[in-house]
This record gives C-alpha cells, sequence and structure tokens, in this order.
C-alpha cells in the first residue's frame, strides 16, 4: 500500500489514514472476509447471536506497528461495543445499558 499513507500515521496524522480511499476499500475487504460479524462476540459462547460488525480493529495498533496498517492478519471485524470497550472508552452505552425511546403518547 500507499507509503504516503503509512507516513500520516508515522507524523500522527491517522484522521488522514484512516479518511482515505485505500483504508476504505481495505476496510470493506476485511468486513466481507469476516462476513461482517463480531469475530469476538462470535466467540463468545455466552452470546446467542451474532453481532453486526461495523468496526476495523488492528490488532497491533498502528500507531506502534504502522507497517501492519494493511495487513489483513492484524486486522478484526468487530461491533462498536467490543471496540469501546477493548479501548476503554466509558461513554459508549452497551446494548443493554441504553434505554428504548418510550413515552405514553407514543403508539
Amino acid at each position: 500500500m500507499s507509503n504516503k499513507l503509512i507516513d500520516y500515521i508515522r507524523a500522527g496524522h491517522k484522521e488522514k489514514f484512516y479518511s482515505s480511499r485505500a483504508w476504505k476499500k481495505f476496510r470493506l475487504k476485511v468486513l466481507e472476509r469476516d462476513h461482517y460479524e463480531c469475530q469476538w462476540c462470535r466467540k463468545d459462547k455466552t452470546k446467542r447471536r451474532i453481532i453486526t460488525a461495523t468496526v476495523v480493529h488492528h490488532i497491533k495498533e498502528v500507531n506502534d506497528y504502522p507497517d501492519l496498517a494493511f495487513d489483513m492478519n492484524n486486522c478484526v471485524s468487530l461491533c462498536r461495543e467490543c471496540h469501546e470497550r477493548h479501548h476503554g472508552r466509558d461513554k459508549f452505552k452497551p446494548r443493554e445499558a441504553q434505554k428504548k425511546f418510550w413515552n405514553e403518547e407514543r403508539w
């Protein structure tokens, strides 16, 4: 892949990398390979359903391993919940904790 995109990562401009056409095409290939299924939820035997993957996660982070940014073996398809939990982002509310809109006037 493009050395220019790898240079963006090394320079700390990941937003340019993730907004590139090359990344978007690569991301779709990873999602297709994994059948758009969260691979971590799929391995979790306590969950009884398959969750749609919307995120492609780098197993070895691009900050530390920019040369692996386009390596299919370094990427896995995840649902947003698994990805946010892995990175310790507290703002994200898991699927079960999200409140559904409810109003007595709604029918």
